[in-house]
């Protein structure tokens, strides 16, 4: 009985006392050690599937909310990469300023004034440069316009809009989404405002009513909701309108063939009579 026993232990000695035995049992046990890393590795490769598949789920609704907040917190810009080169060619017409700014901000065109709704933007030097977006939104325009310079409307929340006129090489379409700080164009010239040259016309627009852009530069793009909010009946309503109300040069008093006005001077002669004349013509037409 005794020596049945033993024959079990006895073999699985000579089994030892093979030269392959020790490495055998090695690479067994190497193998069961990799098999078992293998299946924990996948079980945790499964469980964070899982966990982001169920975070893309529960946020996937949430998705535009965010972009609209992040957008709505960027600091708007002036549509150039380096505003200290700049110059600024025209300003914006403001019905609260004085009666010389007003003039200054005047855009004649076709024997017209025009109120300037934006401001116009130019190097230093005179020479072209890139128009980029003052603010992340979506392209809702883009208009091939002799007249205006070629056009570009960028929508974004809270029904604001940024306008750039005055371009050429536009490169976006409608539809498109624009990223604060990409080139949308490149500045051009346009006949409504042949002397300020090389620029580009910006404006900002909030519910179709033009504001003056340097009130909100280096501001956030919420800063346009308060300031309608708080200025309300401030602002120049008469914006509203696409064609901006124009004044003829004739109800100036200027007799544009002649060279002279109707009280003998000559056109563009600092005076009084004819600053009241104008501000006349500017209060009837608005």
């Amino acid at each position: 009985m005794r020596e049945e026993e033993k024959k079990p232990t006895s073999k699985i000695r000579r089994i030892l006392k093979q030269r392959w035995a020790l490495s055998a049992i090695y690479i067994a046990s190497a193998a069961i050690i990799l098999a078992a890393a293998f299946l924990l590795q996948n079980s945790f490769d499964d469980s964070a599937n899982d966990g982001k598949k169920d975070s893309a789920e529960t946020g996937k609704n949430y998705d535009q909310p965010s972009v609209e907040v992040n957008s709505n917190l960027e600091t708007i810009k002036m549509p150039v990469a380096d505003a200290d080169k700049t110059v600024i060619k025209k300003q914006f017409y403001d019905v609260n300023a004085d009666e010389k700014a007003q003039e200054e901000a005047l855009v004649f065109y076709n024997n017209r004034y025009e109120q300037n709704k934006g401001v116009d933007i130019a190097m230093e030097d005179g020479k072209s440069f890139d128009v980029k977006a003052s603010l992340s939104g979506n392209v809702a325009k883009v208009q091939d316009d002799a007249l205006l310079g070629n056009l570009i409307e960028v929508e974004h929340e809270d029904g604001v809009v940024t306008r750039y006129q005055s371009v050429k090489d536009i490169k976006v379409a409608v539809g498109d989404k624009v990223k604060q700080g990409q080139a949308i164009a490149t500045a051009g010239k346009s006949q409504i405002n042949e002397e300020a040259g090389v620029h580009v016309h910006f404006e900002i627009r909030k519910d179709n009513i033009a504001l003056n852009p340097t009130d909100f530069v280096d501001k956030q793009a919420s800063a346009i909701q308060s300031a309608t909010e708080t200025e309300g009946s401030t602002l120049d309503d008469s914006t509203e309108k696409e064609e901006t109300p124009a004044v003829d040069e004739s109800e100036k008093g200027t007799d544009l063939e002649s060279g002279t006005d109707k009280e003998g001077s000559t056109p563009g002669e600092d005076s009084t009579e004819e600053s009241d004349s104008l501000k006349d013509s500017l209060n009837q037409s608005n």
